[in-house]
C-alpha cells in the first residue's frame, strides 16, 4: 500500500471507478479506465512484450489489441497522467456499476485496434459513455486532411506554374 501512495503523491488526482485517465507518452496521449483499487483497464498491442508500455511503433500500425487489467502506476511508468472525464458535458457517463459490467466484460479479450477509428480513447469513451469518441483520432485525421489539402494545391500551383511557362516559349 505504502507503494501506491507514494506514486499517488508523485501523480496528482484521486480518481473514482469509471474516470478516464490520460496518459501522456512522449508522442501522444494513452487513455485507460479507473477500475478500483489502483487498477485501470486499456488496451495494449498483442504481440507487444511488456502489456504496460504502450509506447511503441507497434501500437502505431497494429491492427489487434489486448484489453488488460492492469495497475495505474504500471501503466503510467515513468510519464504523467491526469483524471480526464471531458466528454461529461456532451455526453451522459453511464452508471459506475453498468461502466465496471462492462468494462469487466472485455478483460483479456482480443479486440480490433485502428489508430484512427477505434483507438484506445475510443474504447474507453465507449465504456464510460456508450459511445466512442477520440478527440486525438479527430485532430489526426483534420491534420491529414489539411496535409492532403495543402499538397493538393501544391500540384495545382506547379500544374498552373508549368502551363504559364510553356506559353511563354
Amino acid at each position: 500500500m505504502a507503494a501506491l501512495e507514494s506514486f499517488g503523491a508523485t501523480h496528482p488526482g484521486d480518481p473514482q471507478p469509471g474516470d478516464l485517465i490520460e496518459i501522456f507518452r512522449p508522442a501522444y496521449q494513452h487513455w485507460a479506465l479507473y477500475l478500483g483499487d489502483g487498477y485501470v483497464i486499456n488496451v495494449t498491442p498483442v504481440d507487444e512484450g511488456p502489456p504496460a508500455m504502450f509506447a511503441s511503433s507497434k501500437s502505431v500500425f497494429s491492427r489487434k489489441a489486448r484489453v488488460r487489467m492492469q495497475l495505474l502506476k504500471d501503466v503510467v511508468g515513468n510519464n504523467s497522467y491526469h483524471i480526464n472525464n471531458k466528454y461529461d458535458g456532451t455526453y451522459a457517463p453511464l452508471p459506475v456499476e453498468e461502466i465496471i459490467r462492462r468494462a469487466e466484460y472485455f478483460i483479456d479479450q482480443e479486440v480490433s485496434y485502428d489508430l484512427l477509428g477505434n483507438n484506445c480513447e475510443h474504447f474507453v469513451t465507449l465504456l464510460r459513455y456508450g459511445e466512442g469518441v477520440s478527440d486525438q483520432a479527430n485532430r489526426a485525421i483534420c491534420a491529414i486532411g489539411i496535409v492532403t489539402a495543402a499538397a493538393g494545391a501544391f500540384s495545382v500551383l506547379g500544374l498552373l506554374r508549368s502551363r504559364s511557362r510553356e506559353r511563354q516559349y
